[in-house]
């Protein structure tokens, strides 16, 4: 069946999964896997001894590991971290989908998870395809303006070849960046992780396989979303009470954004 989806926005379950009854046991399970982890064991065993002794759905587990790492982990890609004022003038390697998904899910009003190591992660999937949705021009504008208040100007944008409409997601990204002066400039390729850990630059991404072997990365995402997303849904396992008080969809799309 075709994606007909006009907004990169909740899951239908989301706001029953991740209801205020539930924060306190997925706030255990958080911590419990935590543990686990910190203590050398793999995430997949764990997950399912935690989800099982919690009694969590698939869609709850999925969000458990989008979030955890073990603290060694985490410190390691802290340590890597540099912040967007410190990359003036100097040039930028973006994770597009990863970024762009991400931005396009706040301003839909989607559940965003604040990870263990400080990255923003959505709880969208593409599937091999990527669709345009209503939130895209305001995502890519929110991405380009912030990088130029912080006068960073000139980006490679990596998109995956593989993934279906890249290509006219890459005239859109370059449409963009020529009616504001952004010196960007966009690539297909079949593996963009593969060139992101290797690229001497700085790399803007929130996949935990970019951030373990980077040579440094910024918190793109993150840093778009609260600063231009009024009332993004953030949760955080390790601060249950951060997504209670959100926008509802509909006030996050971009004509109801100022």
């Amino acid at each position: 069946m075709p994606d007909s989806r006009r907004h990169r926005g909740p899951h239908p379950e989301d706001d029953r999964l991740f209801a205020a009854d539930q924060l306190p046991r997925l706030a255990g399970a958080y911590a419990d896997l935590c543990w686990l982890l910190d203590r050398g064991y793999a995430v997949p065993s764990s997950l399912k001894l935690v989800g099982d002794r919690y009694g969590l759905t698939a869609r709850q587990r999925i969000a458990l590991e989008r979030c955890v790492c073990s603290e060694a982990e985490a410190l390691h890609r802290r340590e890597r971290e540099v912040s967007l004022g410190e990359l003036a003038h100097r040039p930028l390697a973006v994770d597009g989908y990863n970024v762009l998904t991400t931005v396009e899910a706040a301003l839909g009003g989607g559940m965003l998870l604040l990870a263990r190591d400080g990255a923003l992660r959505d709880m969208a999937s593409m599937h091999g395809s990527y669709r345009k949705v209503a939130e895209t021009a305001a995502a890519l504008d929110a991405i380009g303006r912030t990088l130029e208040e912080h006068g960073v100007r000139s980006c490679r944008w990596y998109l995956d070849r593989p993934v279906s409409n890249s290509g006219r997601l890459k005239r859109m990204i370059e449409e963009t960046a020529a009616a504001h002066d952004w010196r960007w400039t966009v690539e297909l390729v079949f593996n963009p992780d593969a060139l992101l850990v290797h690229e001497t630059v700085t790399a803007a991404s929130a996949d935990s396989a970019v951030l373990d072997r980077c040579t440094r990365w910024v918190n793109l995402a993150r840093r778009v979303v609260e600063t231009r997303v009024a009332g993004a849904r953030i949760l955080d396992f390790a601060c249950p009470r951060a997504a209670s008080d959100v926008r509802t969809p509909e006030e996050n799309r971009p004509e109801h954004l100022p």
